[in-house]
């Protein structure tokens, strides 16, 4: 059985390629699927729908069109992984928890012992907390095994 992963969240570091990366090592059966990870192309998504004077609506009309590729990936995802950074707040991967539990997705938070608190009910949903690209990699590997 293929298990596809959605990986949400932070995209300011290689997490996602760790990931990757360490479930390909071990030859685990999984596919992976992401949010657009440039800032710029996710900030731009939009843009094809006209100028905008007004940066409310052009951040309107991306997010939107980004929601189409989001809601796409988690609906057909197994299980997300949602990753939340130090540097900044990830509002979108708050609401891709939010989403995915009220789907009823399993998912899986990735953050460090910082900001537990405002995130406890995140936590509270998710199946685990993992602190590290590592942990996620051995919860796949359990998850995927025969």
């Amino acid at each position: 059985m293929k298990l596809t992963v959605y990986l949400s969240g932070e995209i300011h570091t290689d997490w996602r390629q760790q990931i990757i990366k360490g479930s390909n090592d071990l030859d685990l059966n999984l596919n992976f699927t992401s949010a657009v990870t440039n800032h710029e192309a996710s900030d731009a998504a939009g843009d094809v729908l006209g100028d905008e004077e007004n940066s409310f609506w052009r951040d309107h009309k991306s997010s939107k069109v980004n929601s189409i590729r989001t809601q796409t990936m988690i609906k057909n995802c197994d299980i997300a992984v949602i990753r939340f950074g130090d540097k900044y707040k990830q509002w979108n991967a708050a609401f891709d928890a939010g989403y995915c539990a009220a789907l009823g997705k399993p998912y899986i938070t990735l953050h460090d012992d910082t900001i537990i608190h405002p995130l406890k009910e995140v936590d509270g949903a998710a199946m685990a907390w993992a602190t590290s690209p590592q942990q996620i990699v051995e919860i796949l590997k359990y998850v995927s095994s025969q």
